[in-house]
């Protein structure tokens, strides 16, 4: 994998490794930089061999959605980058502090309107893994995380907020897509191609296109589990 931050400003240097996400399927490092910021590390190398995803692509996707989430507009994804470290390149995402008063059980049973940002990057990106707890806080934002399984070019949306399901996307999401429409036809189209291939955008784009000419939430799928498991 190619190392390219010339999306972002941001070139963080890992200084020191301060231990490891137990909880997580792939390596997941909490780690400093030479700046003294706290970031998430996800090395390539640690990557765990998925049947359905192409090994060595998920620190692609991370930064990937992230990418995707600024073009829509939105502040919902901690800043992440392509970056090397200790354990070899991999994703750099800056640490958040979580509001430890927040519930995300309560935020998706409510059907927030606060969550249709993501709901709609879920929609764009085809995240298959979507849990409750990828759902965080940091006291003022509602952030996503952990988005390693997304882009698939074929059907592979798994949430836990179907609850959103059948209903028109709001004139705010809507107009979000556009903007996404028209980074696609520049940078950003050749970014997602140079990353992950012809495959990938080509879908993407076909489901933005979709999105744009029919703007509702779509039903849960039937032919395979609409959810991801576990759902925390």
């Amino acid at each position: 994998m190619s190392l390219d931050p010339a999306t972002s400003s941001w070139s963080p240097e890992i200084g020191e490794v301060l231990g490891r996400f137990v909880d997580a399927s792939n390596a997941t490092l909490l780690a400093t930089t030479t700046t003294g910021d706290k970031v998430v590390y996800k090395p390539t190398a640690g990557e765990r061999p998925l049947w359905d995803f192409p090994i060595e692509t998920l620190a692609a996707r991370e930064v990937l959605t992230y990418e995707v989430a600024v073009a829509l507009g939105y502040d919902i994804v901690p800043e992440t980058v392509l970056a090397d470290g200790p354990f070899g390149p991999g994703s750099v995402q800056r640490f958040v502090d979580i509001d430890p008063a927040f519930d995300p059980i309560v935020v998706a049973e409510t059907g927030s309107s606060a969550l249709w940002p993501i709901v709609l990057l879920d929609l764009v990106t085809n995240n298959a893994d979507r849990k409750l707890g990828h759902l965080i806080s940091d006291g003022h934002r509602l952030l996503g995380i952990d988005h390693g399984l997304t882009f698939h070019p074929e059907d592979k949306l798994r949430t836990v907020l179907w609850g959103f399901r059948g209903q028109p996307l709001p004139a705010a999401e809507q107009a979000a897509l556009t903007r996404l429409s028209m980074a696609l036809a520049n940078a950003l189209g050749d970014r997602v191609e140079k990353l992950l291939g012809s495959e990938e955008f080509e879908a993407l784009e076909a489901r933005v296109t979709e999105l744009l000419r029919n703007p509702v939430h779509p039903e849960p799928p039937v032919d395979r589990p609409p959810m991801p498991w576990p759902p925390y």
